[in-house]
């Protein structure tokens, strides 16, 4: 009787040992996985201060000298895209292929947040008539995450306006959709199908989007000012493999503008 409580005690023991390592163990966890987060976030916030201060000027027509000391840090650097109302104000890159920037920041360093990088099928110039960007998901507003912000009806109607700065010219954006969608979906992720006629892609923008602003739409396509369209992708939850895509007009820039 005495060896069975001997035993029972002992197998208490050390199943109270085991939960309190656990407990210890899922706490060191926990403080390492905030540590670790917090130092992404603050990555991101040293590396795009240090950029801002390149930030091209939209009213000198060769971007200013900027772009030279951006491309002296990388010469994949293509460009500069600011939302007005966001944090988003990012340098562009464009790699060999479209892994090059998931987890490379402009300095050519691993990072988990990566890079603001236009798709590698489109023209480097922007001089097609579909472009499409893609920038990690991220909190606290970081990278892409602030696109998350124009689901929001009362911010989209509100919020319509960009900057797209090259290193030779400058672009207004218009923003007219935002829209859900699956990662696989050809009419927003295959952009040969658009660099001729982009037609077909404002017909499904229309029949899919969350919100549109119609009269920006309507004038896709008749004249020269309302014939290149950006596209911004991120991650989303929404479901699976899901994509938040925000659609503006490139309306070429004029400080009058």
């Amino acid at each position: 009787m005495n060896a069975s409580k001997f035993f029972l005690k002992a197998a208490n023991s050390l199943v109270t040992a085991v939960v309190a390592l656990f407990l210890i163990l899922a706490a060191a966890y926990s403080g390492y996985a905030l540590w670790d987060n917090a130092q992404v976030y603050g990555a991101v916030d040293d590396i795009q201060s240090q950029l801002l201060k390149l930030k091209p000027d939209p009213e000198q027509k060769d971007g200013g000298a900027s772009f030279e000391e951006l491309r002296k840090i990388n010469p994949d650097v293509c460009g500069w895209i600011t939302l007005d109302h966001t944090k988003i104000d990012y340098p562009i890159l464009q790699g060999e292929d479209n892994l090059t920037y998931i987890n490379t920041d402009v300095y050519g360093d691993f990072a988990l947040s990566g890079s603001i990088f236009l798709d590698s099928g489109c023209d480097r110039n922007f001089q097609g008539k579909y472009s499409l960007l893609y920038g990690h998901h991220m909190a606290e507003h970081k990278m892409f995450g602030d696109l998350d912000l124009y689901r929001k009806k009362k911010f989209f109607n509100k919020n319509t306006t960009g900057t797209l700065i090259l290193p030779d010219r400058s672009y207004k954006l218009e923003i007219f959709a935002c829209m859900q969608v699956s990662a696989s979906e050809d009419s927003i992720f295959a952009t040969g199908k658009w660099q001729a006629d982009t037609s077909g892609l404002v017909d499904f923008v229309r029949k899919n989007a969350e919100h549109v602003h119609q009269q920006t739409m309507d004038n896709i396509g008749k004249s020269e000012d309302f014939s290149q369209i950006l596209a911004m992708s991120t991650c989303s939850s929404e479901f699976t493999d899901a994509r938040t895509v925000l659609l503006a007009v490139m309306k070429p820039y004029s400080p009058e503008t």
